[in-house]
């Protein structure tokens, strides 16, 4: 499946059905007087939050939705049928902006919620409306009122526990793939991973979601390299897992890298607890490692983690460690999760990076 996490929308709701001119037709009733009804509601255009979505792909294909018009009143003081919803699924962590992707509409964090996005227009008044002591016959109706049109945007940020963060070639997709089911692509080459990737990890028989966001390079918030359009997807976790690969060079400066660039993003990254890890040990020696893990500690103020996905060391340290903080922080709220059975876990990435 591939991610998407931007759409353009269009959205139009059903125009109001029109009132009926219409007399009653009986026998032996010379002057029935009018029965013209009033015309049905037209349909309306909601947004609702289901299972088993975690990207917008859908809005690539059909970006236009009408819901239909209300049907017209009938004589016998009939009136007419509302008119068909329109009903959007999205996933959780949706947000909703107007036209100039700046205004916040709504955002959607909770499984079942559902929004209104554009009324349907009221039915117009059938000629009995208008009967009056000194009209007894009116002749006329209103027609029914216009549904309301916009053009939205769509925005998803998915909710997880844990992000996981770092220059490219980071260990960050291999760490994912270690500690869940996930299945994201993983090559030694930079940015291969091109959209975030979940995957759950069971500690201490309780799941958590975790969030492998594609590397940040210098600048990326300026828009090199992948840019840093995925970072809204770690705003709502709870703490970063920050990956500083061995075979950086200087480590320190690599860490120091990522942090300007989620410093530069703001969205409250750099407030978020943080946890370090010198990945990718097992392709040093002793005393190269001591050199390095001093070096880093260093830059970030405190001893790293030492770990290789690889090698399967320092694993459960590394997620019992995101476990504490992310209980700690539990304490305060619930966070909504994706439903786990339809989470990336068993599919590659995608090599296209599909925008509308």
């Amino acid at each position: 499946m591939k991610f998407l996490d931007e759409a353009k929308i269009y959205i139009k709701s059903g125009d109001g059905g029109a009132g009926a001119v219409s007399f009653r037709r009986e026998k032996f009733i010379e002057f029935g007087g009018p029965d013209g009804g009033d015309g049905g509601r037209g349909g309306d255009v909601w947004v609702e939050v289901v299972n088993g979505l975690n990207t917008l792909i859908d809005f690539r294909f059909q970006q236009h939705f009408k819901a239909s018009i209300g049907q017209h009143g009938m004589g016998k003081t009939r009136t007419g049928a509302k008119g068909s919803d329109v009903v959007l699924k999205v996933p959780v962590g949706t947000q909703i902006f107007e036209e100039d992707n700046e205004t916040l509409i709504m955002d959607l964090t909770k499984e079942g919620q559902r929004f209104r996005l554009a009324a349907g227009g009221n039915g117009g008044f059938g000629n009995a409306y208008f009967k009056s002591s000194t009209n007894q016959a009116p002749t006329h109706a209103n027609p029914g009122l216009a549904g309301e049109e916009k053009t939205l945007w769509l925005r998803l940020k998915l909710i997880a526990d844990a992000g996981l963060v770092g220059l490219p070639n980071a260990g960050k997709s291999t760490f994912l793939a270690t500690v869940t089911r996930a299945r994201p692509k993983i090559a030694n080459y930079p940015f291969t991973t091109l959209h975030p990737n979940l995957g759950v990890a069971t500690i201490d028989d309780r799941e958590y979601v975790l969030a492998d966001i594609p590397g940040l390079i210098e600048g990326a918030h300026e828009g090199v390299g992948i840019g840093d359009r995925f970072l809204g997807h770690v705003e709502r976790t709870r703490v970063l897992l920050h990956l500083v690969s061995a075979q950086e060079e200087k480590v320190g400066k690599a860490y120091k890298t990522v942090k300007a660039e989620l410093d530069a993003y703001g969205g409250g990254l750099t407030e978020k607890p943080e946890i370090v890890a010198l990945s990718q040990i097992d392709v040093l020696d002793e005393k190269e490692l001591k050199k390095k893990a001093k070096e880093l500690e260093k830059a970030c103020g405190r001893p790293p983690l030492l770990l290789s996905a690889a090698a399967h060391i320092g694993m459960t340290e590394a997620l019992r460690a995101l476990r504490d903080i992310i209980v700690s922080a539990s304490n305060g709220g619930e966070t909504a999760l994706p439903d786990r059975s339809m989470l990336h876990e068993d599919s590659e990435a995608e090599e296209e990076d599909d925008r509308l």
